[in-house]
């Protein structure tokens, strides 16, 4: 089952199926539970005018394979910005919450661009790809390639990385890329102190808040570029902030997340 097919199953209904193939160890991959929410939030706001200015996600608990139910709330409406609420339910529980607030274009005298520069990474092709048998099996569903830093659990002595991804073109068939595909892509790179573990352990997200930049001009299939950063790590919990421009530099949202580590 392909998330275009997901996704239209959410506009008949709050019940899906999620499908097989996006676990991640033992639960389903953080990026699809909060591409699915975001794709809900998008069929109840339902104005082309307003675009997504920014989200919030907490991962409450485990999501499973398998049915779930996904509802929305529209928490206020005015005039340039609505804010929804989208819960992801399981077993009568809420598993995932995600807050995103959606605005039209307002006219201003501040302009302010000090983006964040893109890296200049050699090209994807001169890339190796991720070997998919040492790492979840949601990264089957990406192409994931290293162009900075270390990779996971190599006892690197230093922590970040960047590189690049796309939805893997051998699974997807190629379509324009939505907000929801960004969320989905977004969250496959892993966090930031990955690195410096020695040996293999877990390490999930709590919290995740997104900003949506420059609007989305691309497929399925381009290519994107990411960096990740990390402010600070110890007792068990890190905060990061990451990037994501597309091929042509163009920053199209920054991340912030706090990650809970069991090493």
């Amino acid at each position: 089952m392909s998330l275009l097919t997901v996704y239209q199953a959410l506009e008949q209904s709050e019940w899906i199926d999620i499908p097989e193939g996006w676990l991640q160890g033992r639960t389903i991959y953080g990026g699809v539970v909060a591409g699915l929410m975001m794709q809900k939030a998008l069929l109840n706001i339902a104005d082309s005018s307003k675009r997504l200015l920014s989200t919030s996600v907490t991962f409450v608990g485990p999501v499973q394979q398998g049915a779930a139910r996904i509802t929305a709330e529209i928490l206020r409406q005015g005039k340039s910005v609505t804010t929804i609420e989208v819960r992801l339910w399981q077993d009568d529980a809420v598993q995932s919450i995600l807050i995103a607030s959606f605005g039209t274009a307002r006219s201003s005298e501040i302009h302010v661009r000090q983006e964040r520069t893109a890296p200049n990474y050699q090209s994807p092709e001169h890339l190796q790809g991720m070997q998919h048998a040492d790492f979840p099996q949601c990264y089957q569903q990406f192409d994931v390639r290293w162009a900075e830093g270390a990779v996971p659990c190599t006892a690197s002595s230093q922590s970040d990385f960047g590189g690049w991804c796309r939805f893997e073109p051998e699974k997807h068939q190629d379509r324009p890329f939505g907000v929801a595909d960004l969320m989905t892509l977004f969250d496959i790179w892993p966090p930031g102190v990955l690195p410096l573990f020695k040996n293999l352990a877990p390490a999930s997200s709590l919290t995740w808040h997104v900003t949506y930049v420059n609007p989305l001009q691309q497929n399925l299939h381009d290519w994107f570029k990411y960096k990740v950063f990390t402010d600070y790590a110890a007792e068990g919990y890190a905060t990061e902030y990451a990037h994501l421009w597309d091929a042509e530099n163009r920053l199209i949202a920054i991340s912030r997340q706090t990650v809970t580590v069991f090493a």
